[in-house]
C-alpha cells in the first residue's frame, strides 16, 4: 500500500503579517477617528479631507519610521549578543558547555546522553554560537533588509487603511453624510481586517472582527463627542 507523503505547511510571512497589521490597523483607526471628530466641529468635507490627507501623510511617515528604528535596533541587538557568544565560547569554553547541558536537560537528556552532544557542537564554532543565539537567547538573526521592508511595508499599509475611512468625504460634500458612509464602509474594513489577521494568525476570527470592529467604532466615536462639546 503507497505511503501518502507527510507535508507540513507552517506559515513563515510573519514578519511581513506583523507590519501590515501595525500599518493597517492604525491606518484605518486613527485617520477614522480624526475624520470623525473634525465632522462634529466643522461642516466642510474639504476641512476633513485636507485634514485627514495630512495625518495620513504624518503618520504613515511617523510609523514606518518607528519600525525602521524598531528593525535596526533588533538587528544591533542581535549582533551584540552574537559577538558576546563568540567571545565567551573561546574565554570561557567550559561554562558555554554546561550552558549547552543545560539547554538538552530541559529537553529531557541526562548528563550522559548529551554529554557526546555537548563535545560535537563544540567542535563547530559558527554552529555553537548559532545554537547558543537560537535557545539560550532565543534570538533568530534578522534579514540584512528587514529595516527598509519592515519600515515601507507599515507606512505603504498605513496609507492604505487611511484612505479607506478618508474616502467617503472625497466623494460627498456633505460632512455629516460623509460621516455615515465613512462609518460604514471603515467598521465593515476593521471587520474584514480582523476576521483576515485572524485567519492568518489562528485566533478566533469571529471574536478578533468584532475586536477590531469595536475598537475602531470606539475611537471614532470619542473624538466625535469630544469634538461636539468643544465646538
Amino acid at each position: 500500500m503507497p505511503l501518502t507523503p507527510h507535508i507540513e505547511k507552517h506559515f513563515t510571512a510573519g514578519d511581513f503579517v506583523r507590519d501590515v497589521v501595525i500599518g493597517m490597523s492604525d491606518g484605518l483607526t486613527v485617520p477614522f477617528a480624526l475624520a470623525a471628530g473634525l465632522s462634529g466641529a466643522v461642516s466642510s468635507t474639504r476641512l476633513i479631507v485636507v485634514g485627514g490627507m495630512a495625518e495620513i501623510a504624518a503618520g504613515s511617515i511617523a510609523m514606518g519610521l518607528g519600525g525602521y528604528l524598531a528593525a535596526r535596533g533588533d538587528a544591533e541587538h542581535y549582533a551584540h549578543e552574537k559577538l558576546r557568544e563568540e567571545r565567551e565560547i573561546v574565554e570561557i569554553p567550559e561554562a558555554e558547555k554546561a550552558e549547552v547541558a543545560e539547554l538538552f536537560e530541559k529537553y529531557g537528556l541526562n548528563e550522559f546522553e548529551a554529554k557526546p552532544v555537548v563535545e560535537a557542537l563544540s567542535q563547530r564554532p559558527k554552529e555553537w554560537v548559532n545554537f547558543m543565539m537560537r535557545f539560550e537567547l532565543g534570538l533568530e538573526e534578522p534579514e540584512p533588509k528587514r529595516a527598509v521592508t519592515s519600515a515601507t511595508t507599515i507606512a505603504f499599509s498605513y496609507v492604505a487603511g487611511g484612505f479607506i475611512p478618508l474616502s467617503p468625504y472625497i466623494v460627498l460634500s456633505n460632512a455629516w453624510h460623509g460621516l455615515l458612509w465613512s462609518a460604514g464602509v471603515t467598521l465593515v474594513a476593521l471587520g474584514g481586517f480582523g476576521y483576515m489577521k485572524a485567519r492568518f494568525t489562528g485566533a478566533a476570527s469571529l471574536r478578533a472582527a468584532s475586536q477590531t470592529m469595536v475598537i475602531g467604532g470606539l475611537a471614532a466615536g470619542a473624538a466625535f463627542v469630544i469634538a461636539k462639546m468643544i465646538a
